[in-house]
């Protein structure tokens, strides 16, 4: 499965000059008045990759910047950034501490690099499944709502689709006494093709087993029909973004659209920013998306 550094580098974004950048912060960064969305915004601590990894945030910091810095009250984790604390209760503790201290609420937990939960090895893929139960507890103890998986194999479309049936299935019914969801993103190779996961999803069958679509992560697939073949079994969504025009709007997604699909499947959840741009600092590409966000979603109502 490709990973989400990697996905960078299939962006291909028109390119956008440097004068115009402060012309285009004057429009994207309005405030936003008018109804309120009808859903609720969070940050996917993904798009702080480069200052995180870069060791300028660290992972317990993360709540207190989304609250503080970006007025966003809703986290969505990612366990590169505390790969080794799945179990260490005073980390977790910390964790969870600081997210109160400022009024956050811990929404899911995105997870890579625990093994492929549709491997057609069934060996490795009892592993995978093996691999995310402490990431489960985790969430359990962190009081969010889901974790977020991948539905990676090697094989025939139909033989990982039959390995990640057994595989999420399995994974949902250790979730399902902790009360935590499975829900699996379009995340590269077969699972960006909207029609294939959600026949995953359907073939699971299990109430705590879901999608979150990402507006951005369709390669060889329309990406509206891809977030329409998968909302019906959303538990959460994932607004990706790279780069803004001069009203701030994001060129290579009509976000108008895509809302109105979202409120169409009556979904009223959370909707994780995801910046993934260079053109922008990373803070300004999170404010931007959370201004179209806010800004489109007043307007559909």
């Amino acid at each position: 499965m490709t990973d989400r550094r990697s996905f960078l580098k299939h962006l291909g974004v028109g390119a956008l000059s440097v004068s115009a950048l402060p012309v285009m912060a004057k429009s994207i960064f309005p405030a936003v008045t008018g109804k309120k969305p009808f859903f609720d915004i969070s940050l996917a601590e993904w798009s702080l990759h480069r200052t995180l990894f870069g060791g300028k945030l660290d992972n317990l910091d993360f709540a207190e910047t989304a609250a503080k810095k970006f007025g966003i009250h809703a986290v969505e984790y990612v366990n590169q950034f505390f790969k080794d604390k799945a179990q260490d209760k005073k980390y977790l503790a910390e964790l969870n501490q600081r997210a109160k201290d400022n009024g956050v609420k811990n929404v899911l937990i995105m997870i890579d690099g625990e093994g492929p939960l549709g491997s057609t090895d069934e060996k490795e893929r009892t592993q995978a499944v093996e691999n995310h139960y402490k990431w489960v507890e985790a969430a359990k103890f962190l009081g969010c709502h889901a974790i977020r998986v991948n539905a990676a194999g090697k094989g025939t479309p139909e033989e990982v689709k039959a390995a990640a049936i057994d595989g999420l299935g399995r994974l949902s019914e250790f979730a399902a006494p902790h009360g935590i969801s499975v829900i699996v993103e379009n995340h590269g190779g077969i699972s960006s093709h909207g029609d294939w996961l959600s026949a995953v999803l359907r073939g699971v069958g299990k109430k705590n087993c879901g999608s979150l679509p990402d507006f951005g992560n369709f390669y060889e697939y329309d990406r509206y029909q891809g977030v329409q073949d998968l909302m019906p079994l959303a538990k959460g969504v994932s607004a990706k973004s790279h780069t803004f025009d001069e009203n701030g709007n994001e060129p290579q997604i009509d976000y108008r659209r895509m809302l109105q699909i979202v409120k169409d499947a009556g979904y009223k959840g959370y909707i994780g920013i995801e910046y993934e741009g260079d053109q922008l600092s990373e803070e300004d590409g999170i404010l931007a998306t959370k201004r179209l966000l806010e800004r489109v979603g007043a307007e559909i109502g």
